[in-house]
């Protein structure tokens, strides 16, 4: 993944490098400061996504500043 990603401050999807809005939430919160991601292949039985909130598949940034 490339590090030029966007990520969404509110619920953390990784996004495309052009986006304007989040293709998960449509915020307009986008940022390139994030470190480390998980890709969610199974929320409903994924403990990791149950901890971050998350109940979409994707890949998710753990740490955005």
């Amino acid at each position: 993944m490339a590090s030029n990603r966007l990520v969404c401050r509110e619920c953390h999807l990784v996004n495309e490098a052009d986006a304007e809005t989040c293709a998960s939430c449509a915020s307009s919160s986008l940022t390139e400061d994030w470190a480390g991601y998980v890709v969610i292949a199974h929320p409903e039985e994924s403990e990791i996504a149950t901890e971050m909130q998350v109940d979409e598949p994707g890949a998710y940034a753990l740490k955005v500043r």
